[in-house]
């Protein structure tokens, strides 16, 4: 042949790859901004590092489920953005340790205290004087109470001291000293709040003792740090006390006076100048809530008595000021107040100083994330915005301002004289963390939160729903599925196919809702139907006398799961599905006896418990023995519940 004929040999290229195109591109995060009052597209200052400062409480009363709605709320936020984004999230909280209600409240406690114990011996009719001084001093104070609800609260405090006072007066009449020392240990129990104050106007200015202040800051700093575990709260990463940045503080008051945005009044106070603030046309005042800035005086009064503090509303103080809207830097102290030495003389922070400090000290110029309750909004997060940028010069500090909603009790604002105010830890002796917080994920953040008996049935029905789907699915795996062998892995028919894609759906719609928000509300309802699509397909392939697929069900059981870990709800060292719980040993155990057995065995097992002593392992078996009792008693609920086959 001849050689020129010969085919050449050449070699084929890869074949062009086509890039895929998305048909459906994945939602970005999105969250509400206070700062521009709509949803805007989260982006951090710095690649994947979030820094967030959140404000803590102030440590002069036990935390109550107003405190719980705040950090819980954002213990969720927190969690979606750190394990379900995969931000690097550095999370800072303050302390507020010195503040006016906390040196109000430590020196009353004190005071009161010494009283109660020096009145053991006085005699009676000197405690009745001193009682009916402390009625004329209440009365005085009450008169310019202006909320009806609370005015309306110590009229009855009055008459109740007043009813024990005259009873007091009887029983010394009849001259029975048992009785006068009865009666008057009821005057004295019952006129606390009412001596508290007296001893406070008199006696106030007379305590010197910094560990008075500071023990009650620490008492009940360390109680809302026990709250926030029990409630499952992550601890955080950086905290902060006001007590121990009070150098940082003064630093920062010299800068944001030598920028010309602050001034010294003569009794040593130092005072934000809001007017030469919002002049400078690179910065405005009250950001979050312009509208206040324009308050009339009595609504400008009362947010100034929240902001400055009742110890610093005197008319001395308000006469010092340039501006009626300008606020404390730096109060000076008197006596009975604890005190830190500066240039302008003894004195203590302000209020809204602190957080900008400590932010600062610990996050530098920028912040991508502050958040606080809703009620925090004007004047403090407003202030502490305009304090950060009067002290670096620079209008941009914090990118996102996060608010959550406040809580309702029954419909109504939550408070000691509407009779409805519940602590943290008295709402955890009627219901556990994970039901509590279930609650908190049955409503957004943002939104407002009713705490009644009605919306806890909802997240009561929402965990039993759950739990039985959890030990259905279990109970299933346990009899039907194991890794290692082939009989565990099923073709998919028609219904495993529509499941499968329903399953997909939700997920990509539970996506969507955490991108938008982080809206857990919506989650929780596509929880529930996708609980609901699984309880039906398995009530389907009971009906055909087939076992429905294990790994489908495994896999929305995990799913579920994972999420409620991310949401706070289960343990993330727990097992791969479902609640902790013993429940889940009672179903097991329940589906292999009949009724008869059940209970045969719950009589022999309890009675060998009873015959032994009471150790931990019987105070451990003992519920549990209960709750077999309890499924053996009832097996037509639980089989309608999906528990018992």
């Amino acid at each position: 042949m001849d050689p020129n004929l010969r085919p050449v040999a050449v070699k084929r290229a890869q074949k062009k790859w086509d890039q895929p195109k998305n048909a459906s591109p994945p939602p970005q995060l999105i969250i509400y901004n206070s700062l521009t009052r709509q949803k805007e597209t989260f982006v951090p200052n710095e690649g994947n590092l979030v820094r967030w400062y959140i404000c803590g409480p102030t440590v002069y009363d036990s935390s109550h489920m107003g405190h719980a709605r705040a950090y819980l709320s954002l213990d969720i936020l927190r969690r979606v953005f750190r394990d379900y984004f995969g931000y690097d999230v550095e999370f800072i909280m303050n302390i507020t340790d010195v503040d006016d209600k906390i040196i109000k409240r430590a020196r009353q406690s004190h005071l009161l205290k010494s009283y109660f114990n020096d009145s053991q011996a006085p005699a009676v009719t000197k405690v009745c004087q001193d009682v009916i001084d402390a009625l004329e001093h209440f009365r005085t104070k009450i008169e310019n109470e202006t909320d009806p609800d609370k005015k309306k609260m110590l009229d009855v405090m009055i008459k109740k001291v007043e009813e024990k006072s005259s009873a007091l007066e009887v029983s010394m009449k009849a001259g029975e000293p048992v009785a006068i020392e009865e009666a008057k240990g009821r005057l004295l129990n019952e006129s606390r709040d009412v001596l508290s104050e007296w001893l406070d106007h008199i006696h106030g200015k007379d305590v010197r003792d910094h560990s008075v202040f500071d023990d009650l800051a620490k008492t009940y700093e360390k109680e809302f740090l026990a709250d926030m575990a029990r409630l499952n709260v992550l601890p955080v990463d950086v905290l902060t006390r006001v007590s121990e940045y009070v150098p940082e503080v003064i630093d920062y008051v010299k800068k944001i006076i030598n920028n010309g945005y602050a001034y010294a009044a003569e009794d040593g106070s130092v005072y934000f100048d809001t007017k030469a603030f919002e002049q400078n046309p690179k910065h405005f005042y009250a950001k979050l809530v312009p509208e206040a800035y324009g308050d009339d005086s009595e609504q400008l009064l009362k947010n100034m008595r929240e902001g400055e503090g009742e110890l610093s509303m005197s008319d001395e103080r308000l006469k010092s000021k340039r501006n009626a809207t300008d606020f404390a830097l730096w109060k000076s102290s008197k006596d009975g107040e604890p005190f830190w030495p500066s240039e302008w003389g003894n004195g203590r922070p302000g209020w809204h100083i602190e957080c900008s400090a400590m932010s600062s000290a610990i996050c530098g110029s920028k912040l991508d994330i502050h958040a606080g309750g809703f009620d925090l909004k004007f004047p403090h997060h407003d202030n502490e915005i305009a304090q950060v940028e009067a002290h670096y010069d620079d209008p941009h500090w914090v990118n996102y301002f996060l608010h959550c909603g406040t809580l309702r009790i029954q419909g109504m604002k939550m408070s000691k004289s509407l009779k409805n105010f519940i602590t943290i830890r008295k709402a955890l002796e009627d219901y556990s963390p994970r039901q509590l917080r279930l609650l908190f994920l049955m409503h957004n953040w943002a939104d407002v939160l009713d705490y009644s008996s009605s919306t806890m049935e909802r997240a009561l029905q929402f965990e039993k729903i759950t739990n039985e789907f959890f030990l259905l699915v279990k109970d299933y795996l346990r009899r039907h599925y194991t890794p290692d062998r082939p009989e565990g892995y099923q073709k998919y028919q028609t219904r495993e196919l529509k499941l499968r894609d329903d399953f997909s759906k939700l997920k990509t719609e539970v996506h969507a809702a955490l991108c938008d928000s982080v809206d857990t509300r919506t989650v929780i309802e596509k929880f529930r139907e996708l609980i609901g699509l699984g309880n039906v397909y398995i009530v389907e392939k009971e009906k055909e006398g087939t076992v429905p697929n294990c790994l489908l069900l495994r896999n929305i059981a995990v799913y579920i799961t994972n999420l409620l870990k991310i949401f706070g709800a289960i343990p993330q060292s727990s097992q791969e599905i479902g609640f902790v719980s013993e429940d889940e040993y009672v179903v097991v155990f329940c589906r292999s006896l009949k009724q008869s057995e059940i209970l045969f065995v719950v009589a022999t097992v309890q009675e060998q418990l009873h015959s032994t002593r009471k150790t931990s392992s019987c105070r451990i078996w003992m519920p549990l023995l209960s709750s077999v009792k309890k499924f053996a008693l009832s097996p037509k609920e639980h089989k309608v519940n999906g528990i018992l086959g």
